[in-house]
């Protein structure tokens, strides 16, 4: 089997004796705002009456999104208006701390942890700032020690996922049989500028959605709630790749940055990428059952299936979760991790997400 070649090759590739990471649990989290794709693309329609051309032309781009359903913390209403900085960043706050709130009461009741048991917190977010920070601000509401430790991660865009599940295992490693709790919360929508009608703002309406996350993660000590093991993570940042995703820092909020090139780059190089790091760790693409994705859209998904060669129906479940909640940034490949844990067979899987730098993140994951 893949999974016993796998197990044996990670082992001799380090002589050091290091302890499993155990994924206990994970849990998601949407705020009340459920917005059907028709619903935004007339909203769209009607924000940018004064570019109709643009809008023609764009209009394919609702239906090829592969989105049907989005949630978002405001209503429909919302992004028709300007706003600024300070209502912005107060929507960000008030909301974040709710859904991560709820993320994470949810993921420790799943592994039967209190509060009390948690060592260290690692936070992720691109979409908002607030200082004290997100993991500060939820000590209170969660029952955290005072004395948790906490690392907040801000920038990693839609990597932050699984580069934020990697910080969380190397955490874990270093404090062994002590419980870390990854939040995770990405409010996509608050970043929507109803003034720039550029053609990057307008993709973004085709597929930004909200939500949270939260995963319980240790290494070494017994659980009855093992879900996954997290055996290896890695990244790579390809040199002078800035524009191609990211934020503008604009005077009104965050502006959208994403290149027309991101399909052809995934098409083109992330199988290299991908084979040098699995490489790394004595194995190659044979030995994987299978790929847990970030689904960045539909144009990407199907780079990704064309860059690993894949069956039909291999990204199904990335697929379901762009449908549903469309693109939350980091959230989503936990979300499709969430729903991989819930109906993917046992095996070896590699997690896989894109974001600005322009990186990729990669973990290689047990489903128990």
């Amino acid at each position: 089997m893949p999974v016993k070649t796998a197990e044996r090759h990670l082992a001799t590739t380090d002589a050091r004796v290091v302890p499993d990471v155990t994924v206990a649990g994970i849990a998601t989290a949407y705020p009340p705002y459920v917005l059907r794709q028709e619903e935004i693309m007339a909203q769209a329609t009607q924000v940018f009456a004064h570019r109709p051309a643009l809008m023609a032309r764009m209009a394919r781009s609702y239906g090829n999104a592969g989105v049907h359903t989005r949630n978002s913390c405001v209503p429909l209403s919302w992004y028709a208006e300007s706003h600024g900085w300070p209502e912005r960043m107060k929507l960000y706050e008030e909301n974040a701390v709710a859904l991560l709130t709820d993320a994470a009461r949810d993921v420790m009741a799943q592994a039967g942890v209190a509060a009390s048991d948690i060592a260290a917190t690692v936070t992720v977010s691109s979409t908002g700032v607030v200082t004290p920070s997100l993991d500060s601000l939820l000590q209170g509401p969660l029952g955290l020690s005072p004395t948790t430790q906490r690392l907040p991660v801000f920038g990693l865009g839609c990597a932050g996922g699984v580069i934020g599940l990697a910080r969380a295992s190397a955490l874990a490693r270093a404090m062994p049989e002590q419980w870390i709790l990854l939040m995770c919360t990405e409010l996509c929508g608050l970043t929507f500028r109803a003034g720039d009608d550029s053609k990057s703002n307008v993709i973004a309406t085709t597929i930004f959605g909200d939500g949270a996350a939260a995963l319980l993660v240790r290494a070494g000590g017994a659980t009855a709630a093992r879900r996954a093991i997290v055996r290896a993570w890695g990244e790579h940042t390809w040199p002078d790749s800035r524009d191609v995703m990211g934020w503008a820092v604009e005077d009104d909020g965050l502006g959208v940055i994403f290149s027309r090139h991101i399909p052809t780059l995934v098409r083109d190089q992330m199988r290299p990428v991908t084979d040098a790091f699995l490489a790394k760790h004595g194995l190659t693409l044979a030995d994987i059952d299978g790929l847990i994705v970030h689904p960045g859209g539909e144009k990407v998904l199907n780079a990704l299936e064309e860059a690993y060669a894949l069956p039909p129906h291999a990204l199904n479940d990335a697929r379901a979760v762009l449908a549903d909640h469309g693109n939350m940034s980091a959230v989503t490949v936990l979300a499709v991790f969430e729903r991989a844990l819930k109906s993917n067979p046992p095996g070896r899987y590699l997690m896989i997400a894109l974001g600005p730098g322009f990186s990729v993140g990669m973990c290689l994951v047990d489903l128990t």
